[in-house]
């Protein structure tokens, strides 16, 4: 379900992404508005879900949704800064 709380992910280097969420703790979930859930910490469901969106082109609405509120602040400045863990800043 699609709450306040979610984050909204936009222009995605899938690269960082998936580097960013290495260093997540907890799980961490794409959820679309049609109901669809893939738990992003799974790499299967990270090649499911990245095939998906390539092959679309476009997902009209989803969220990310964290159990763990650390992760909400390494994926809010993923999305925001660009900033992936362990890396210095790019220009």
């Amino acid at each position: 379900m699609i709450n306040g709380n979610d984050i909204s992910l936009h222009n995605v280097d899938f690269g960082d992404f998936i580097k960013t969420l290495d260093h997540c703790k907890g799980d961490v979930f794409l959820e679309t508005a049609d109901g669809d859930v893939l738990n992003l910490k799974s790499k299967l469901c990270q090649i499911i879900g990245i095939a998906n969106i390539l092959k679309s082109t476009e997902i009209s609405e989803a969220k990310i949704r964290c159990t763990n509120p650390e992760d909400e602040t390494l994926l809010f400045r993923f999305n925001l800064y660009n900033e992936v863990p362990g890396e210095d800043k790019k220009d």
